[in-house]
C-alpha cells in the first residue's frame, strides 16, 4: 500500500512516498531526489512521521547532494563529450579489428550502475561520466565491453582476453573505483 506525504525542512517542502510492507524495520531510501519510506504494516502513521522528521536533515542533505551530482553531469563540456566520442570510436575500431568482433550499436549515455555495458543483442553502452577519466581508462572500458562480445561473463577466459590486449588493465580498472 502506497501513500504520499510531505515534510518541511528549512522552509522547503519535501514530498515522500510511504510503502507499507510485511517487513521488520523501517528505512528510507532516496533515488534521483525521490524519497521513499518503507515501513512495517503494523506501525502507526505517527511513528512513521516522527521517524521521517528525525531523519529530515539527512533527507534534505542527500537530495541536495544528488541534485548537485546531476547538475555536474549535465554541465559536461561539449569538448569533453566530443573527446570521449573520439576515444570510444577509435577504441571500438581498434578492438573490432583485433578481436574480430563488431558491436551492433555503440551508445554513450548516462549509466547509473556501471562504466559500460554489453547487451546480449551485442549493443555496447559507454558511461558519459568517463569523459572525466584518462584516455587509457576509457580504452580499458571499451576493451572490457568488446571482450563481452566473445564472452558474456567474467570468466577466466574473459579476463585472459582482456589481459592479452591490455596487460596493465588492472591499473586502469583501479582508477574506476
Amino acid at each position: 500500500m502506497k501513500k504520499e506525504y510531505k515534510i518541511e525542512y528549512q522552509g522547503e517542502i519535501i514530498p515522500y512516498e510511504c510503502i507499507r510492507k510485511n517487513i521488520k524495520n523501517m528505512y528510507i531510501y532516496i533515488k534521483e531526489g525521490k524519497v521513499t519510506v518503507k515501513a512495517p504494516t503494523r506501525l502507526n502513521e505517527k511513528a512513521i512521521y516522527e521517524f521521517v522528521i528525525k531523519k529530515s536533515k539527512w533527507i534534505y542533505e542527500t537530495i541536495y547532494k544528488q541534485k548537485n551530482e546531476i547538475k555536474k553531469e549535465e554541465t559536461l563540456e561539449k569538448n569533453e563529450l566530443d573527446e570521449l566520442k573520439r576515444i570510444v570510436t577509435i577504441s571500438i575500431e581498434k578492438y573490432a579489428y583485433l578481436l574480430k568482433v563488431r558491436p551492433n550499436q555503440v551508445r554513450i549515455k548516462n549509466i547509473k550502475y556501471a562504466w559500460g555495458s554489453c547487451s546480449s543483442k551485442k549493443n555496447i553502452s559507454i558511461n558519459v561520466k568517463l569523459a572525466k577519466k584518462r584516455e587509457k581508462v576509457i580504452e580499458y572500458v571499451v576493451l572490457h565491453e568488446m571482450c563481452h562480445l566473445k564472452y558474456m561473463n567474467h570468466s577466466k577466459k574473459f579476463w585472459n582476453l582482456v589481459e592479452t590486449y591490455m596487460p596493465e588493465y588492472k591499473e586502469y580498472k583501479k582508477m574506476l573505483k
